[in-house]
């Protein structure tokens, strides 16, 4: 890795030590999978926790947020339902896409019967048991009227959707972070329809120089590259892609381990949580 890219990491207050680039193209099953199909048979979206010790799914056919533990961190296989879930059909009954902030105090809901994020506050970190709607909420109507996957930048000064009904992402600022009730339209874009129709969840690399994001039309992974951290405007396809086929043809969700080496994926086809190798 070059000294500038090392410097762009150090700014960011990312550990170079720490994340490595999946190599997608490379990556493999690990034959490790988890069913949700007992809490709900649409996971629409998958994140963990910081430290591998819980895992969340969005799910589509409940409108729910659910809350698994792990009792081997980022070990799938050990994946187990916590009892603790959260409803917000109150606000949204299509539920599409789900983000959490990164000290676990907020979580965002993207529905596509709404087009319209939800924000939401936890009064006890990472236990969605506890949430309660903060009364926040943002429109992309006038972007999408299909938003999927929501994703924020690390330091919550921008936020992305995965438009399902224009087969683009668009970027959005935060005036003022993690508060999604001052967002904008940034006027950034970037279309995906020569990838796939339909965009699902997103992931970026620490520095925002990669973007995976999920194709439910295909079935894939794929990858983009970014000339601007961060700026969606500045991407470009990779030619880099990871087919789900083989677990689940209907894949939603996609996260990535802290370190890079393991991707987890949810597929709707299976109502499944699946592990993979990527280095």
């Amino acid at each position: 890795m070059s000294t500038a890219r090392l410097m762009q990491m150090a700014a960011a207050g990312v550990d170079a030590d720490v994340w490595t680039d999946p190599d997608l193209a490379n990556a493999s099953y690990d034959n490790v999978s988890f069913s949700v199909a007992s809490q709900d048979g649409i996971p629409i979206a998958v994140v963990f926790r910081d430290n591998g010790e819980a895992m969340y799914i969005a799910g589509n056919g409940t409108d729910t947020v659910y809350q698994y533990s792990l009792s081997s961190p980022w070990g799938a296989s050990s994946l187990s339902y916590a009892s603790k879930s959260f409803s917000v059909a109150s606000q949204e009954t299509a539920v599409s896409g789900f983000d959490f902030s990164p000290d676990g105090t907020s979580f965002f809901v993207s529905g596509s019967g709404t087009d319209t994020i939800f924000q939401y506050s936890l009064s006890s970190p990472w236990d969605v048991s506890t949430a309660s709607y903060s009364s926040k909420s943002f429109s992309v109507s006038s972007q999408d009227a299909a938003p999927g996957g929501v994703k924020f930048r690390g330091n919550g000064e921008a936020m992305y959707i995965a438009g399902g009904a224009n087969d683009t992402i668009f970027q959005y600022s935060l005036s003022s972070p993690w508060d999604v009730s001052t967002a904008s339209y940034s006027s950034k874009s970037f279309d995906v329809s020569s990838q796939d129709g339909n965009p699902k969840q997103m992931f970026f690399s620490p520095t925002g120089d990669k973007l995976w994001f999920i194709g439910l039309n295909t079935g894939k992974l794929y990858e983009l590259g970014l000339s601007t951290d961060f700026d969606i405007s500045t991407a470009s396809y990779n030619s880099v892609n990871f087919s789900f086929a083989s677990q689940d043809s209907l894949p939603t969700g996609v996260f990535f381990k802290p370190d890079g080496s393991k991707l987890y994926s949810a597929g709707i086809s299976n109502d499944t949580i699946y592990q993979y190798s990527t280095d």
